[in-house]
């Protein structure tokens, strides 16, 4: 997982598409989405960790 592109596919696997029209409320609904599917054990650790640093990154490239 390298992009904001590839943490979409990931949360399309599950059922999730958020696009508010608002590019940093979509990368919080997306932390959010990650944050619930990380506390049931649907995606791996090692998964959350890479997708919170990439939305982190691109949260702060955004503002």
């Amino acid at each position: 997982m390298q992009s904001v592109y590839d943490i979409r596919k990931l949360l399309l696997k599950f059922g999730t598409i958020i696009y508010l029209g608002d590019r940093l409320a979509d990368l919080e609904m997306m932390e959010t989405e990650l944050d619930e599917l990380f506390q049931v054990n649907i995606i791996t650790k090692e998964d959350y960790l890479q997708a919170k640093m990439i939305l982190k990154k691109e949260r702060e490239k955004t503002k």
